[in-house]
């Protein structure tokens, strides 16, 4: 929480260092034209990919897969869209990278090793009795029964005590 705080704080001081340095190298006005293009830019990225996504996932389910790479690479195209969408240098630099294909390959092998790793973690630590064992296949783990009967009261007024006086 802390280190969301803190970039938070730093990410502004920061844009605003670089967009300086920036202007101070090729002048204020380019440095605010190139920011208004990463902008633009952004705003195309965000429209075409979120189409471009949503049709390959609709194409997945008609083939009856799980559309899984095509959403996390959409995601990836959004959150560099929005990145471009933000004002500074430095937030476009990062959305840029998100953009690239070998990047978005990367990132999305990263978090499949990280998903996959994390799986087999709760499938050997996991307590749920419910879940399927390695050698049931298909046959989830059956809880434990016990039959009895049921005693009630037909009078409310009247305790239902039964002790060994009363047998």
């Amino acid at each position: 929480m802390r280190a969301f705080l803190l970039l938070f704080l730093i990410f502004p001081v920061l844009e605003l260092y670089v967009f300086y340095r920036v202007s101070v190298a090729i002048g204020f006005f380019p440095a605010l034209l190139l920011i208004i293009a990463g902008s633009a830019l952004g705003v195309l990225v965000v429209r075409v990919a979120g189409l471009a996504t949503a049709l390959r996932a609709r194409e997945s389910l008609q083939r009856g897969e799980l559309p899984a790479e095509d959403m996390f690479h959409g995601l990836m195209l959004a959150l560099g869209g929005g990145l471009l969408l933000l004002p500074g240098f430095v937030s476009d630099v990062i959305g840029l990278v998100c953009l690239l294909p070998f990047t978005r390959r990367l990132l999305g092998r990263k978090m499949r090793e990280r998903a996959e790793a994390q799986a087999m973690r709760q499938r050997a630590f996991g307590d749920d009795p419910f879940m399927a064992r390695p050698g049931q296949p298909g046959r989830g783990h059956q809880p434990t029964v016990i039959e009895g009967e049921v005693v009630g009261r037909t009078d409310p007024d009247q305790p239902n005590l039964r002790g060994p006086r009363d047998l």
